[in-house]
């Protein structure tokens, strides 16, 4: 299988992505995103179960379920798990590297540590190393 050099949202998943992030600035967001080709398709934010979630991610594991479900229902794959670093830079963390159980998966990261703008970031994670992924903004 060829590295994936980047990869494709459509716009408005990304601001509903970053809306997410914005309403909660003193916790971590986090969830799923489901895709088709290649493509993210569809949004699906998973309550954050972790004992300090205003600096860790842990996605509830019933909601985990039922989003995974609800991809199936769809048609979709798991395209990419997302989480936002409320304080910190939109780069996988020690525990993002260790905690990464897809590595098939990518992983998009929301900072909000960035002077009011907003930055979203993708990664493959394998082996506790992250190698980041181009993202491309689409309009469909």
């Amino acid at each position: 299988m060829h590295e994936q050099q980047e990869i494709h949202i459509p716009r408005k998943l990304a601001q509903q992505l970053l809306h997410l992030a914005q309403i909660s600035p003193d916790t971590e967001i986090c969830g799923l995103v489901g895709g088709k080709n290649g493509i993210a398709q569809t949004c699906y934010p998973i309550i954050n179960v972790a004992e300090h979630p205003e600096r860790r991610f842990l996605l509830d594991p019933k909601q985990q379920i039922a989003a995974m479900a609800a991809m199936r229902d769809q048609g979709e794959e798991l395209f990419a798990i997302y989480h936002s670093h409320p304080a910190a830079p939109a780069f996988p963390s020690g525990t993002d590297l260790e905690q990464a159980a897809y590595p098939e998966t990518s992983y998009l990261i929301i900072s909000l540590n960035t002077k009011g703008i907003l930055e979203m970031r993708g990664f493959r994670i394998a082996a506790q190393t992250a190698n980041e992924i181009r993202l491309v903004l689409t309009e469909n």
